[in-house]
Formats: structure tokens, C-alpha cells, sequence
């Protein structure tokens, strides 16, 4: 089973803004294989200090990267025929959806398949944070490097966070727990069954025009999914 574990970072929240950073990892049978995919892109617009503040990049960085345009047939050669995991699907396939639609791209879900980790984890632990420092904490994994929020270092994050709610790394060499992993796996899947007609669902108003308190919901909705500095429940 193929899976490529991705994060994006973005201009900001809603109408109009725009992917300047993709991540991924590969996993296949649940193994890192070393290999990934990491862009910055140029958004064609200024990023939003709110957003600026959450992952440092900054608008002279992006001047001189390559345009959406440029790189999105080898992003998407990357994603194809994979599944995709994501902690909180809906915002970065949203703005997948946006990208490659102004290109005349197919939508994600038609070229690969997608895990909603922060799906998954709400229903693993109901009425918990779960943002992806909390469950770095939560399953013991050290993500003390991570000051600002980049793409490839936070799919890294999201990987092995991933590994330890559906199993656990040490499932990975033994192998009287290989069949206890497919079985994970599975259940993953069914989950993922589940899950993608709420995403489909989510995703089928992205990009509609919003009111001003509408855009401050998202926001914080983003600030949930990339810091625990936050005191609203996740």
C-alpha cells in the first residue's frame, strides 16, 4: 500500500488565497521510504501576516520560486494512484482543489484517495486536543525542532504520528505483528470509507464568497491545525 503523508502551507484563509508551500512523505506498507516531494511556490499575491506569523514565509522568499503552473504535473505524478494523509483533509485538499482547477487538473479525489488524520483522531480520543503537537505529545514523539510550521517538517511530524495511532512503529519489523498492522490498516480504510463523504461534503463549498466572521472562524481553524498555542477546544 502506497501512502504519501502531505502538508501545505498557504497565503492564508478563503477566497482568493493561495499554496506557496507542499510537503510529503512517502510510506509504502506503512515503511518510510526516503523519498518526498517538497516545493515552495510563488502565490502571484502577497501572504497575509496572520499567516506569515504561523510558518515565516515570507514574500521576498516566494519571489523568485516557480509558479503553480510550473510544477503542478510533477506534484501530482507524485500523488497519483497514492493515499493521501492529511491532519485536517479538508483545508489542504481544498486548496489542491483550487490549484489545480484554475489549471484544468482533475479534483484530488480523482487522482488519488484521502485519510483525514484529525478525523481519525477525534474519533480514537473524543473530547481531547488534537492538534499535531498534542499528539506528539500524546504518543511520545519529540517535535521540539519544530519552532515554525513548514510543510515537509510537519508531513515528517504527521508520518510518524500517524504510524503510532494506527499501530505503532515497532509493528513495522516484527514480523508476528505484521498481520496486526494490515488489520490497522484496514480499519483505517474503512474509516477513510467513512470519512470521505464528510470530506466530500466540506470540500463542496470551498472557495464560496464568505463573510467576515466566517473568514475569522477558518482562521482559527487553521491556528487549531498548526499550534497548540490556542485556547479553544481542537
Amino acid at each position: 500500500m502506497r501512502q504519501v503523508v502531505l502538508d501545505t502551507e498557504t497565503t492564508g484563509i478563503g477566497d482568493g488565497h493561495r499554496i506557496i508551500e507542499i510537503g510529503c512523505v512517502e510510506l509504502v506498507n506503512r515503511k518510510l521510504t526516503g523519498r518526498h516531494y517538497h516545493q515552495y511556490v510563488n502565490p502571484e499575491r502577497l501572504v497575509d501576516p496572520e499567516a506569515m506569523e504561523v510558518h515565516g514565509i515570507t514574500d521576498e522568499f516566494l519571489e523568485d520560486k516557480p509558479v503553480y503552473g510550473q510544477i503542478a504535473a510533477d506534484f501530482a505524478e507524485f500523488i497519483r494512484g497514492a493515499q493521501l494523509v492529511i491532519h485536517n483533509a479538508p483545508f489542504d485538499v481544498g486548496f489542491m482543489d483550487m490549484e489545480f482547477g484554475r489549471l484544468g487538473y482533475p479534483k484530488t479525489l480523482e487522482i488519488c484517495t484521502v485519510l483525514d488524520t484529525l478525523a481519525l483522531a477525534r474519533e480514537k480520543h473524543p473530547g481531547q486536543r488534537n492538534s499535531l503537537d498534542a499528539l506528539c505529545r500524546r504518543y511520545g514523539i519529540d517535535n521540539s525542532h519544530r519552532e515554525l510550521h513548514g510543510a515537509l517538517l510537519d508531513s515528517e511530524i504527521l508520518a510518524d504520528v500517524y504510524l503510532f495511532m494506527t499501530g505503532g512503529q515497532t509493528a513495522l519489523t516484527l514480523e508476528a505483528q505484521g498481520n496486526k498492522s494490515q488489520q490497522q490498516d484496514q480499519n483505517a480504510q474503512a474509516a477513510l470509507t467513512k470519512i470521505d463523504g464528510q470530506l466530500a461534503a466540506q470540500l463542496s463549498g470551498y472557495g464560496v464568497q464568505e463573510q467576515e466572521q466566517q473568514a475569522h472562524a477558518e482562521f482559527l481553524e487553521l491556528l487549531k491545525k498548526k499550534s497548540e498555542k490556542v485556547l479553544w477546544p481542537s
